[in-house]
């Protein structure tokens, strides 16, 4: 028997470093890392040992034997990768017990051993600022303050991923044990630019590591856009994952079609809850006004819109995988195109487009779906052209229509209440940090904030928001990477003040700022409210909240 890797695949290589027969690639030593959707696990190779299964932080290793329905075809997933000139270079055959050639050994954290501790701030708790944080408290002897502008830690995490994708939250529980890190001090609430400046955090420390993610969206640019009707992908997955930001907004699910524009993974997120059932949604962690909505919502269709061709598309095959296997929900693809179904029957089998090969064909009908069946539909080779009011809501949503195969056929209205934009995620500038406004990141050279020493990016801020929670790991591993050679060479700034003063400083600024007790306190009342009702936690909505529980969890412990 071997393991296959499945779909919740983070590709943060943790499987890598423990398989004792180097059967795991793309490795990070390899130049195809960063560039497949997932790792595979050779079949001729593994030993059926389980270590990677039991490293794995999001549970996407199974054996073979025990792979669901849905999950068998990760097996030929696996094996596929290892076929033909799909095979890493660094692996080829050699003599010996193992199939894949070992790399040299690598140590990138040596430091001279007179080197005394760092001070470094972290400015975000999503993946990219824990997978640095980490990298400093396992490598180094630097002491970390972990900053959120959120009154509770776990960025993206928390707050982006899909709630019926709980193995991939469980990245959180490894992130989680270095809140408590006797090396640590955390300040939650505090915002920079509002709460302090970026000159007095760096004041405070001997370097700082900007990790505030992409946290807007972009936009389409057509007439009607802002339509009420008209949300951006970013507000509904909030909404629905409780940030304190987004609980205000109420999204109104009283028409029976929605467009999604875009075609990534969150585009087929938001598609997937929209016509999930709401009782399979009630055991996660899912906000409880959204699952309020959505037991009451008259979805019944969710049109996904690609500006592209299927093989063009950006989502990964594991996601459209999983959405063809949602129980009571048929997925179809619109051939209002004849170029999307030539696209698709000349497609390989390990091609993104084979993927829809055997699914239903069909037209959207203009008029809402009045059949009561849930479904997704995929549309490709069309775009949005107007959205048309109703009220002061969305009545339609006009598309081109290539029905000529050259793009040149005119244009077609879906009835439509509600448009979610989903075409990508942008940062916004850091007060007292460069920007580029063209790319929405901050200029960098190997992570180290350009004209700004001592300052440092890491995630989307620094690439662009490209790549899933795996990809922050190698990007965390440079910038940290980069940080060490400047404290080596001796080019950080010299701090002015300590961390008392940086403590004294936050809570003058902020009386709300919440510790790692007052997140622990969080964590337990949440996860009691979930026992109550069968479910792994009910989220704290609310700024209000998430406070006065850190406040009253703190005071408890404290015997006051």
């Amino acid at each position: 028997m071997t393991y296959a890797i499945t779909q919740t695949c983070c590709n943060d290589a943790t499987c890598v470093a423990v398989c004792p027969v180097n059967c795991i690639h793309p490795t990070p030593e390899e130049r195809a890392f960063g560039s497949t959707e997932m790792l595979h696990i050779d079949p001729r190779a593994c030993i059926d040992c389980g270590a990677c299964a039991d490293a794995c932080p999001v549970d996407a290793i199974f054996p073979v034997d025990a792979l669901s329905a849905g999950q068998r075809e990760y097996a030929d997933i696996n094996a596929a990768y290892y076929e033909g000139g799909e095979r890493p270079a660094a692996g080829d055959a050699v003599d010996g017990p193992n199939f894949h050639v070992w790399g040299e050994p690598v140590f990138e954290r040596s430091l001279p051993s007179d080197f005394g501790p760092l001070r470094v701030a972290v400015v975000g708790t999503g993946p990219a600022g824990m997978y640095a944080a980490q990298d400093l408290l396992l490598h180094t002897a630097a002491e970390v303050t972990l900053i959120d502008r959120l009154p509770v830690a776990g960025g993206l995490v928390r707050y982006g991923v899909a709630p019926d994708h709980p193995a991939t939250k469980k990245v959180g529980d490894t992130f989680s044990r270095f809140h408590s890190h006797p090396r640590v001090r955390m300040h939650l609430g505090i915002e920079v630019g509002r709460d302090v400046t970026a000159e007095e955090l760096s004041a405070h420390h001997d370097a700082v590591i900007y990790a505030v993610g992409a946290s807007t969206d972009k936009r389409l640019g057509v007439p009607g856009e802002d339509s009420p009707g008209c949300v951006s992908a970013t507000s509904f997955v909030a909404w629905y994952n409780a940030h304190p930001e987004a609980v205000a907004q109420g999204v109104d699910l009283s028409a029976e079609r929605v467009v999604v524009v875009g075609n990534g993974n969150v585009a087929l997120d938001v598609a997937r809850i929209l016509v999930a059932d709401p009782e399979a949604l009630a055991g996660t962690d899912i906000a409880a006004h959204a699952l309020e909505a959505l037991r009451a919502s008259r979805v019944r269709e969710v049109v996904v819109l690609g500006r592209r061709g299927p093989e063009d598309a950006a989502y990964t095959r594991s996601e459209l995988l999983a959405l063809k296997h949602l129980p009571g929900v048929e997925l179809v693809v619109d051939d209002h195109d004849p170029r999307t179904g030539a696209e698709i029957d000349a497609a390989g089998a390990g091609d993104r487009a084979g993927v829809l090969r055997g699914l239903p064909r069909g037209r959207t009908d203009a008029a809402s779906p009045t059949d009561g069946e849930r479904r997704i539909v995929l549309r490709f080779h069309s775009e949005v052209v107007e959205i048309l009011g109703e009220g002061g809501g969305v009545r339609s949503v006009r598309v081109t229509d290539g029905g000529d195969g050259d793009g040149g056929g005119g244009t077609a209205d879906l009835r439509a209440g509600l448009l979610l934009r989903a075409i990508g995620y942008r940062g916004l500038p850091v007060p007292g940090l460069p920007f580029d406004e063209a790319s929405g990141t901050v200029p960098h050279e190997g992570g180290r904030v350009a004209g700004l020493p001592g300052s440092y990016v890491v995630g989307w801020i620094k690439r662009g928001p490209s790549g899933g929670i795996g990809a922050n790991r190698t990007c965390a591993a440079e910038t940290v990477g980069t940080l060490l050679a400047d404290a080596v060479a001796g080019t950080l700034p010299a701090p002015t003040g300590d961390a008392k003063g940086f403590r004294r400083l936050a809570r003058q600024r902020n009386r709300r700022v919440v510790d790692a007790r007052g997140l622990a306190a969080i964590d337990r009342a949440e996860r009691d409210r979930g026992r109550r009702d069968g479910r792994p936690r009910v989220k704290l909505a609310t700024v209000e909240e998430l406070v006065a529980t850190a406040r009253s969890g703190r005071l408890l412990r404290l015997g006051r």
